[in-house]
């Protein structure tokens, strides 16, 4: 009989430095029914090595796979594959877990019957070792239930370490071959396969080490394109699974949120990019394959201005796309985050 309570996929690929910081954690984990699932995903320095180790050194816990360099998001599916836990979690090579990670979120998770359980974390400057934000910690202890009549959904962070997934519902996903957004569709996947309870727990739970490397300023042409696909594959899941009339409008915002506030703002800093004509092309897709997002309830002035100030600016921003003048958010946008050095979350 399988007693894994937790498995936790970790991607490897050229984390030498850091892999050990992420590891020693997870094999003191005060959960002890885990298997902690390392994909080496091909790498050219020793992390290969350092998972073989730890494998050695742990092999009540520790898993190792090896397999030819196909991406982030190739490693994550083929460590959900070999998963045999209840839940499932995913981890970043590089980033720091608290020991008590496991058994918090699923004890939350067992207590509470949920498909999903969420835990707070903070983000890290990996240069100087300081904490820059605190998130997913401004729910305290609540339980919800998935409605798609309710865009909370869209707003429940993605990211996939802070979270672990009843395995039974997630088994038969992939991840998408593109990077960015990812998780964010892997959840919405997960939605309109059935996970109805989710549970959230405040305890900051997880370290996220941010690196120069930030796709914030290497978003190109290419990442739109993979965005602008792969959300159609989505909205195409849906339809399959016969829920795209009661989930489209949340499906509309998502797509709005992400391709037409975020990842405009993102290619902004390409300066290949056209950026009024790809606002004009992002419009224009908006309107041929999610026809309902200019009229959809999520933003309308009766369902944003009760919320706060996060979601009068998205209806502002929404209000720009409306009337034409997309480019006037981007530049505002850029202006407050480059000039004014304002942190906008969305």
């Amino acid at each position: 009989m399988n007693d894994i309570k937790v498995s936790i996929v970790v991607p490897v690929y050229n984390a030498e430095n850091l892999l050990r910081r992420c590891l020693e954690p997870l094999v003191n984990q005060t959960l002890k029914e885990i298997e902690i699932i390392c994909v080496d995903d091909g790498s050219t320095d020793s992390s290969s090595e350092i998972v073989d180790e730890y494998a050695t050194q742990y092999p009540e816990k520790v898993k190792a796979f090896h397999k030819e360099n196909g991406g982030e998001w190739s490693a994550r599916t083929y460590g959900l594959k070999k998963a045999t836990g209840e839940y499932v979690g995913f981890m970043d090579n590089d980033d720091v877990p608290e020991v008590t990670w496991a058994e918090k979120l699923y004890e939350a998770a067992k207590k509470n019957d949920a498909d999903i359980a969420f835990c707070g974390y903070d983000r890290v400057d990996l240069d100087t070792g300081k904490t820059v934000a605190t998130e997913m910690t401004q729910y305290g202890i609540m339980n919800k239930e998935v409605d798609f009549e309710d865009d909370f959904i869209v707003y429940a962070n993605p990211s996939l370490w802070n979270k672990i997934y009843r395995l039974e519902k997630v088994k038969d996903a992939e991840f998408l071959p593109f990077r960015g957004c990812n998780d964010t569709l892997f959840l919405i996947h997960a939605y309109m396969n059935g996970v109805k309870k989710l549970t959230f727990i405040p305890d900051v739970l997880y370290h996220y080490y941010l690196r120069s490397s930030s796709q914030i300023h290497n978003m190109n042409r290419q990442d739109i394109d993979n965005l602008k696909k792969y959300l159609l594959v989505t909205k195409e899941y849906a339809i399959q699974k016969d829920i795209y009339e009661e989930f489209k409008y949340c499906l509309d915002e998502m797509a709005f949120l992400h391709l037409g506030i975020s990842w405009m703002y993102m290619v902004s800093y390409d300066k290949t990019v056209n950026m009024h004509q790809m606002l004009k092309e992002i419009t224009a897709y908006f309107d041929e394959h999610f026809p309902t997002w200019r009229k959809s309830k999520f933003f309308k002035i009766s369902h944003c201005f009760p919320k706060g100030l996060k979601f009068i600016a998205i209806w502002g921003v929404h209000l720009f796309y409306r009337i034409g003048l997309p480019d006037v958010y981007v530049w505002t946008y850029r202006f407050m985050v480059d000039k004014l050095q304002i942190d906008i979350k969305w």
